[in-house]
């Protein structure tokens, strides 16, 4: 049976392994690389083969510096890796392959894993007004993502109200150094924007209670310490009274 083209197309293009062919030892991944970067999703599988030249003796590998475990005959002239699952702490690893008598004879390639932000539901927040509120949502993602901060539904003003918003590519995070009730209680949204995956939200319900009237406890114990004096003070001066009359 005769193929026709655009599955002869698509067979091609899945079986094409990216090859650094500037080496004697050359690496093939599934699925292929671009310039020796292979782009991967989260909990995906990727297979690494790598090749020596005929007789080149045994292979190593290594994930970034450390050296990889090969069994038994997975280490002469050809050789095979597989990743599974690809995890978030793969991206930007480096996979090497080398001679094991000659570690300059070697080709690598990098992972690039692409993840989408883990965002969802609504969390309740509780704070006493004019204390300090903190809102955060994890911003981990690949490609980065834009965050934007929502309040009662629409686009939060941080140049009033003070706000502070700050994003390290882990967290985002929303801080609201003094709250007052009529200005910052409500529902806030953190945004989370993918070029590939879209949106992601969280949200955050806060709610202000009245603030706490705080006790001056070293006043509180001064006053007591006084009291205290005075009472042993007088039961002293009552004993002695007590005892003279009774000479």
């Amino acid at each position: 049976m005769n193929m026709k083209e655009p599955e002869r197309l698509f067979l091609i293009t899945l079986l094409f392994c990216w090859v650094d062919e500037t080496a004697a030892v050359t690496v093939h991944s599934d699925p292929a690389g671009d310039g020796g970067v292979v782009q991967i999703e989260l909990e995906a599988t990727v297979s690494f083969t790598c090749l020596a030249p005929s007789g080149g003796g045994e292979l190593q590998w290594f994930r970034n510096k450390a050296l990889v475990d090969l069994k038994e005959g997975n280490r002469e002239e050809r050789s095979h890796l597989c990743v599974w699952p690809v995890t978030r702490e793969d991206n930007g690893a480096i996979f090497r392959c080398q001679l094991k008598n000659d570690a300059s004879v070697n080709s690598s390639v990098q992972l690039e894993v692409l993840y989408a932000p883990q965002l969802n539901g609504t969390e309740q927040v509780s704070v006493k007004e004019e204390s300090e509120a903190e809102l955060s949502c994890d911003s981990r993602a690949n490609p980065p993502v834009t965050v934007v901060w929502r309040f009662e539904g629409r686009m939060l003003d941080l140049s009033s109200g003070g706000y502070i918003a700050t994003n390290n590519g882990v967290t985002a995070r929303l801080t609201i150094p003094k709250v007052i009730r009529a200005n910052h209680q409500g529902l806030y949204t953190c945004v989370l924007d993918s070029d590939i995956y879209g949106q992601r939200m969280k949200s955050f319900q806060l709610s202000v209670d009245d603030k706490t009237m705080k006790f001056p406890l070293e006043a509180i114990i001064a006053g007591l310490v006084v009291v205290l004096c005075t009472a042993a003070l007088a039961v002293v001066s009552r004993w002695k009274r007590i005892v003279k009359c009774c000479k």
